[in-house]
């Protein structure tokens, strides 16, 4: 349930708020005077009806048109169009699942992906959406084209549909093996002219429902691990990438900007990089200012010699996390959310308990981290714009571009080039904007590449997280209730909002963002009395600094995740029950009970209470679990750890890894994402965090933010349960969720002391040691 009440008098003390806690000026004036009551627009819905809002001509391709979805070539291939994107392998996946429904070859698939002009808008690819949601729409299209093509071939071979059959794309007849016609030779080159159905929108849109789809037991290629069709270009060099692009007559740009919120600029001295050959323009519009040059190198150097005097912002930077934790301890929520699964009388239980326990769990601000800095190239021309970018929702940037411009969308084509792993990083298109901006100045294509700097600075982070926790347990030791609260703040960067140019030029939001969400809460153990709630305080102001917030992979899971699963560690350990045992006390649905067993069983997990016996020993070893359930996947994870009691590393020596995601699609692919989340988990648990003071963001590349290297990467064991009965979920997120918890329950079994708040740095490690007690 989402309970949002937000006054203009409440809205202000909570802005004020601000100031008394660490400076930052009040919030946007357009919140102030609105209320913040968001504004309904497509671009910042999923799930709206498509008669709910009426698209102009051109803005969209129709999905009630079977031509929208799919073309057959005159030799018989087939393209697939979709609004998804492929940063985890989802083309391979996606082209599985189009051959098997239509009975072609996989190697007669090609997928045309993220393509504002060639594809329907299924939505942002986020969410481990793509196969569930996306590859659901895919398939029912790819159905209803292949009962097309069955009726155009029952009248030109002169036999019922009932008697023919379908193999690679050639229709025969059942019992005569001389008659035969392909699709290439029935429709080749030529449009179905076909309506189809579908209603809803976005991720939300089903299409031609009432075409049945082949049975699980019918399939040929889904389920087996097709070799990824984007590897063998990547491992020789050839695959182009979104810094690869470069067009007839581009030009490259850089923005300018500080470490710290962006104010406005007194002055710019564009004399300062008078000296530098190739220099095109300084260009400045509102706060923005970005420079424009022949070669990147030129670009690279006058940007970093152009003297810009930036007026002192109002928005001051926090001295370090703790004030933010303080902020979302003491600031009036402008949302607040609940568990449909909340029940009972928790105060009442508390009342009678025999025994309670409360914790405070703490996570930092992270970045997304991506290899690639962000990068994208536009080429604006009058009121018109062909943008190559490797965003998450091209039709996204396709739309906040078209408002920057203040043009129809249809004046927008956003072409989708991949970038080299993003983890929701590119649902705020910042390259994108910033390059619009300098082609317009300039009426030539330009390049935006960021600096490593520009990206570590800038970057729409993972929010910073305060996770409340208690328990109650009754006489018999049984747990009687359960009370959980999760503070954070919105996404402020995504999700349809205006991102960091937009805000530069004047553009500002009119709703605070996606609010906090309450997944991973607690919510799957069945306890009598439980009360979960999240909170999501205000984190948008007059001035846009460095610490905006964008979906991190999983989106605030693995923060709330960190707090349930190392607080039912706690529990387990006062009751003295082994940890795997004492889940499965509470856990009541069959399949996370199945894949909490699997991960144990894989691991060879040995029976027994945590912390183990203490050694004075250097290296001090310790095993720990942890088990969510997330969008219908279910992962559970063991990890085992290594911690020196000398220096403090903590060293992840294996993870193993038991996953349930329904209907496996692609095994291998499925393992992909397995090992890909397990290390990006390890890292966000040992080693990530932003770091910042009054003065602006110091985390500003590889060493000031570091991530986990490859000599660190622990051994990753894997057990897939596969249950082709059920539909498919998503495997690009859920896997990290369960991870850090697993990790410092972990360390909790191997040192005796509980460590709250993650990074887990030598540094805390060592504070916790010396003093064995529990570190917060």
């Amino acid at each position: 349930m989402d309970n949002f009440s937000l006054t203009r008098r409440r809205l202000l003390k909570s802005g004020g708020a601000l100031v008394v806690s660490f400076g930052f000026a009040p919030v946007t004036r357009s919140l102030a005077q609105d209320g913040g009551t968001p504004e309904e627009r497509p671009f910042a819905a999923e799930n709206p009806d498509l008669g709910s809002f009426t698209p102009e001509p051109g803005d969209y391709l129709d999905p009630r048109e079977l031509d929208s979805w799919l073309a057959v070539t005159g030799d018989g291939g087939v393209t697939m169009f979709t609004g998804k994107v492929d940063i985890t392998g989802t083309r391979t996946a996606l082209a599985q699942i189009v051959a098997d429904e239509l009975d072609v070859a996989f190697d007669q698939v090609t997928m045309v992906m993220g393509e504002t002009t060639r594809t329907v808008d299924q939505g942002r690819t986020v969410g481990s959406s793509t196969i569930p949601r996306a590859g659901q729409q895919l398939r029912q299209a790819a159905a209803a084209a292949r009962q097309e093509l069955l009726k155009l071939a029952s009248k030109h071979l002169g036999d019922p549909a009932e008697r023919l059959t379908v193999n690679e794309g050639v229709v025969g007849v059942a019992g005569d093996a001389g008659r035969r016609v392909s699709y290439g030779e029935l429709i080749g080159g030529r449009r179905f002219d076909v309506t189809i159905t579908a209603t809803g929108y976005q991720r939300g849109m089903q299409v031609a429902p009432e075409v049945q789809p082949k049975h699980y037991r019918d399939y040929r290629i889904v389920g087996t691990s097709v070799p990824r069709v984007d590897i063998p270009a990547k491992l020789t060099g050839e695959f182009e990438y979104a810094c690869d692009v470069r067009v007839p007559g581009m030009l490259h740009g850089r923005a300018v900007r500080p470490h710290t919120a962006i104010a406005e600029p007194n002055g710019v001295d564009e004399r300062s990089v008078e000296h530098i050959p190739g220099v095109v323009r300084v260009v400045r519009e509102g706060s923005f200012v970005g420079v424009v040059a022949e070669t990147e190198w030129a670009a690279i150097k006058a940007a970093r010699d152009l003297r810009v005097d930036w007026s002192t912002p109002r928005t001051r930077m926090p001295a370090d996390r703790d004030p933010v934790d303080r902020y979302l301890a003491e600031t009036p929520p402008v949302r607040e959310r609940t568990r449909q699964e909340n029940q009972g009388d928790v105060e009442a239980a508390f009342a009678g308990a025999s025994t309670t326990l409360e914790a405070v769990y703490r996570w930092p601000f992270q970045n997304h981290g991506m290899m690639l800095p962000s990068c994208a190239v536009a080429d604006v021309q009058g009121d018109r714009a062909t943008i190559w970018t490797p965003a998450q929702g091209p039709f996204t940037t396709r739309d906040r571009v078209a408002i920057m411009m203040n043009v129809p969308r249809k004046n927008v084509d956003v072409r989708y080039v991949e970038a080299s792993g993003t983890y929701g990083r590119l649902t705020a298109d910042d390259a994108a904007e910033d390059a619009v901006l300098l082609s317009r100045a300039v009426g030539r294509p330009v390049r935006v590449q960021w600096m490593r700097e520009d990206e570590q600075v800038w970057d729409p982070k993972g929010g910073q997280h305060l996770t409340r926790v208690r328990a109650a347990v009754d006489s018999g030791g049984e747990v009687s209730a359960w009370d959980y609260e999760n503070i954070s703040m919105p996404w402020t960067e995504s999700q349809g909002m205006p991102q960091l140019a937009e805000r530069q030029i004047g553009i500002e939001p009119t709703y605070y963002g996606n609010a906090n969400g309450t997944g991973g809460a607690g919510a799957i153990y069945d306890f009598a009395n439980i009360n979960i709630r999240s909170k999501t305080v205000p984190w948008i102001f007059e001035e846009v600094m460095p610490l905006r917030t964008a979906a991190l992979r999983s989106p605030g899971e693995p923060p709330r995740v960190f707090a349930t699963e190392s607080f039912i560690d706690e529990l387990a350990a006062e009751l003295r029950v082994d940890p795997v045992q004492f889940r499965l006390r509470y856990l009541r649905d069959s399949r996370i009970r199945d894949t909490l067993r699997a991960a144990a069983d894989r691991a060879g997990w040995v029976e027994r209470p945590s912390p183990q016996p203490t050694a004075d020993v250097r290296i001090l070893r310790g095993r720990g679990i942890a088990v969510n359930q997330r969008g219908g996947s279910v992962p559970a994870a063991v990890a085992e750890v290594e911690v020196n009691s000398e220096t403090g590393k903590v060293t992840v020596s294996r993870v193993t890894m038991a996953y349930d995601c329904g209907l496996i699609i692609n095994p291998d692919g499925v393992r992909n994402q397995l090992e890909g989340n397990i290390i990006q988990g390890v890292s966000r648990a040992l080693l990530e965090e932003v770091q910042f003071d009054a003065g602006g963001v110091t985390s500003v590349d590889w060493i000031s933010y570091p991530v986990l290297r490859f000599t660190e990467i622990p051994e990753v064991e894997k057990e897939l349960i596969n249950r082709p009965e059920m539909p498919a979920f998503g495997a690009a997120e859920t896997p990290i969720v369960v991870v850090p918890a697993a990790i410092a329950n972990a360390v909790f079994d191997a040192t005796g002391v509980r460590y709250r708040t993650v990074p887990l740095t030598p540094e805390r490690i060592l504070a916790g040691l010396r003093t064995g007690q529990t570190s917060a």
